[in-house]
């Protein structure tokens, strides 16, 4: 799992997807599980998850990069992520 960059220069936001490690970084994905905006000022806005499907691709092996398991973190997921 790792964050896929979109948005402008300056301005970017991001999407929390499931791919294969040895694809780029904005490459093709298997899944997107969310979004990511480090602008926004809402907390609650910042990081959507769909928290079922996350559970489910940690339980068949997926490894979230660190940026990611950090967000999770603080969204609450107490599995262990690494």
């Amino acid at each position: 799992m790792r964050l896929k960059r979109f948005g402008r220069k300056g301005c970017a936001y991001y999407r929390l997807v499931v791919t294969d490690r040895r694809r780029r970084r904005d490459g093709g994905v298997i899944e997107e599980l969310g979004a990511y905006d480090p602008h926004c000022t809402d907390v609650h806005q910042k990081l959507k998850v769909d928290k079922e499907r996350v559970s489910y691709w940690i339980g068949q092996g997926a490894q979230p990069t660190s940026s990611v398991g950090s967000l999770l973190k603080r969204q609450g997921f107490v599995e262990n992520l690494r």
